[in-house]
């Protein structure tokens, strides 16, 4: 099944995004309801990218977790270079885990280069929908196997990463919709 910590730690970083998503989500709305537009991700006062360093560094952490602190010998590779079919799952966990690493990188990127440009958030926006793209082909193919209680839990997991998959694809065309961006928030909480 993998390590506790490989499936907590990442559970707890999608729950805190997710909360920290949906309550700047209600604080923009309650302020400007007019006027509000959803964003990919919210920049703190202080550190602008706060949040997506902290993207960067739960991913880094978990992909480092699942190659090189997890596996007895800490290292994800056999002496002949293969992947040994112990350790599939540790890779599987920690190429979801390069998706976002990939997309918090991006995201840092699109904002330095062009700050508040339309192209730049749809840019990563995108980049957020590839990583869901990724998370749901793997999780389907991870769990193609599981039964009972463990497929079940797993099903509902790949519906869970397929509403975060359409609602931010929907945020591009409908960036000034409240519902589309809570029920977002939503699913990356759960």
């Amino acid at each position: 099944m993998g390590s506790r910590a490989g499936h907590v730690l990442p559970g707890f970083a999608f729950l805190a995004l997710g909360l920290w998503h949906l309550f700047n989500n209600i604080k923009l709305f309650c302020l400007r309801p007019n006027t509000f537009i959803s964003s990919p991700w919210f920049p703190v006062s202080k550190i602008r990218h706060l949040e997506l360093y902290f993207m960067m560094f739960s991913a880094s952490a978990s992909i480092s977790m699942e190659l090189f602190i997890g596996p007895r010998r800490h290292h994800p590779f056999d002496s002949d270079g293969t992947i040994p079919s112990n350790h599939l799952q540790n890779v599987e966990h920690s190429s979801i885990s390069m998706a976002f690493l990939v997309y918090a990188v991006s995201a840092v990127v699109f904002d330095r280069a062009r700050p508040r440009a339309a192209a730049s958030e749809g840019l990563t926006i995108l980049a957020a929908a590839a990583a869901f793209t990724q998370q749901l082909l793997l999780f389907h193919f991870h769990s193609a196997d599981h039964m009972g209680v463990k497929g079940q839990y797993h099903f509902i997991l790949q519906l869970i990463i397929f509403v975060s998959l359409m609602t931010t694809l929907m945020g591009i065309a409908l960036p000034k919709s409240f519902l589309v961006s809570l029920v977002r928030s939503s699913s990356i909480a759960f």
